[in-house]
């Protein structure tokens, strides 16, 4: 099962369609790593590649740029006209470098360094399925209270945020739709069905929407990961299984993975921002990086278009009124220092190793103007101790789970997050990915009582409805005498939680 990693707010000093970062600034359009370099077979073979071709906003130049990608070799997959972003195959080792050149074109890139054919999620560790053993336990304990689900006794992650208080005051609206963009849904799973909405789901693998029957479920049963991200935001209280965070708004899925190696390309993101946005979803939950890079440099042609690309999606997006939520990474890298080294990328062929600076060369979408950064945290309101974080970069944060330094009193004692997993079981997970499903439930229940309210009036509601629980006064979590990590900031805002913790209860009250 995959990786996923970090994000930094980042001002683009690339083209792009819509105003929004005209007001954020921009960044140096030089990167602290150099081009990466295919191999030389690369141009020898000429490989089928995927590219994003991203052009002016009027139609008269984007058929004539469509013109010059068939003169040059390559073929049209799909043409997004309203972002600028056209999706191309060509097996032209110099598609790149001619199309750049062609008048018009803004960016160009390939979005893959190996040929058309380890993904990149933001969970931590293998999932642990719930045994029939370890279920009757916690059904046991949940009995209890009346208004529990058979599995909530262990949800140490709900009664952190409230969710447990908040549901029976306001479970969320129909109205609201949180859009999965993932490994895909198993949306016949008793807990997700009754709040499924298949009209605005879909796969968009390759960059074309398929929104045929099914077409959004994973692939396999090991393709776990969006399964358990849409229970922990919208499982029903319907006296099966366990709860979500906001268990009254509809959940859908957009499968974005490669079926042969699972990763996310660019052309996938892409394809599923605009379809979120066109499909009038109101919330979209991203936990994960845009392959191949971890990374994008600007001084890099292919991972500039990719930057370009993406952000003009997720822009596009927002626009429309689409709030979008990301996982901040599990490296616990502090995303505000001056360094750090990538020794992943690209993932889809040979990793280089190289140093970066994370305020110059970005994960896509963490990064992009106007998304939500979520650190994550463990049943003591702690960071969990493989988030990463960063002053001015996390916007907030939410339980993730902590199977390590964090164990609550449970009937399972476990420290990780339990939700819904393909063919009707249950499973415990922990990263930085069930941290912005959280946040992203406690959105949808925003929105669902500021039904009016803004895709950055939203954001800023959930920086006020948060809790802060200020620098921990030391971060020895294994006791070793030596920091684990540096909080920087104060009670109101800081690098471990942004502006707090997520509350569901203030959310709805």
């Amino acid at each position: 099962m995959p990786h996923l990693r970090s994000r930094r707010r980042l001002a683009l000093a690339v083209p792009v369609v819509l105003s929004l970062t005209a007001s954020l600034g921009f960044l140096p359009a030089a990167a602290s790593a150099a081009p990466y370099a295919a191999p030389a077979t690369q141009a020898a073979d000429a490989p089928n590649l995927s590219y994003v071709v991203n052009t002016k906003v009027d139609r008269k130049t984007i058929a004539s740029v469509k013109k010059a990608v068939v003169a040059k070799g390559g073929t049209i997959v799909i043409t997004y006209e309203k972002i600028g972003v056209i999706v191309v195959h060509s097996a032209n080792p110099d598609f790149g470098a001619q199309i750049r050149a062609v008048r018009g074109v803004q960016s160009a890139g390939a979005t893959r360094t190996s040929a058309l054919t380890p993904a990149s999620t933001t969970d931590e560790g293998a999932a642990q399925i719930l045994t029939k053993e370890q279920a009757e336990k916690i059904e046991s304990a949940s009995a209890a209270d009346a208004e529990s689900e058979p599995l909530e006794a262990d949800q140490w992650d709900l009664r952190a945020i409230g969710a447990d208080k908040a549901a029976q005051i306001n479970p969320g609206s129909k109205k609201v739709t949180v859009a999965v963009i993932d490994t895909g849904v198993d949306d016949t799973h008793p807990d997700i069905a009754p709040n499924f909405s298949a009209s605005q789901s879909a796969n968009c693998d390759g960059g074309v929407a398929d929104t045929s029957e099914g077409a959004w479920r994973p692939y396999t049963v090991d393709d776990y990961h969006g399964t358990h991200v849409a229970g922990e935001i919208a499982a029903a209280r319907n006296g099966i299984g366990v709860a979500g965070v906001a268990p009254g708004v509809k959940v859908s899925a957009i499968n974005v993975t490669d079926p042969s190696n699972g990763l996310f390309y660019p052309e996938s993101v892409v394809c599923a921002f605009v379809f979120a946005a066109d499909h009038g979803v109101e919330v979209t939950n991203n936990s994960y990086y845009v392959d191949p890079w971890l990374y994008n440099c600007l001084d890099d042609p292919d991972q500039r278009a990719i930057v370009d690309a993406v952000n003009r999606a997720s822009l596009y997006a927002q626009k429309k009124g689409t709030l979008n939520l990301a996982s901040a990474g599990n490296s616990n890298d502090d995303l505000d220092s001056d360094a750090l080294v990538d020794d992943s990328s690209p993932d889809d062929s040979t990793p280089v190793t190289r140093t970066i600076d994370p305020h110059e060369c970005f994960d896509v979408p963490t990064q992009l103007p106007g998304v939500v950064t979520v650190s994550a945290t463990g049943v003591q309101n702690l960071k969990s101790y493989y988030s990463s974080y960063g002053y001015g970069v996390v916007d907030i944060a939410a339980p993730g789970g902590d199977r390590l330094y964090q164990i609550p009193d449970t009937p399972s004692k476990n420290g990780r997050i339990l939700s819904t997993m393909p063919n009707n079981s249950y499973g415990f997970l922990q990263g930085t990915s069930m941290a912005s499903p959280h946040a992203a439930g406690v959105a949808a229940l925003l929105k669902s009582t500021h039904p009016k309210a803004s895709p950055a009036q939203l954001q800023a509601l959930l920086k006020a409805q948060a809790n802060n629980p200020g620098c921990p006064a030391s971060y020895d979590q294994d006791g070793d005498g030596t920091q684990d990590a540096t909080c920087v900031g104060g009670k109101r805002v800081n690098g471990f939680y942004g502006y707090g913790i997520v509350n569901a209860l203030r959310a709805v009250k």
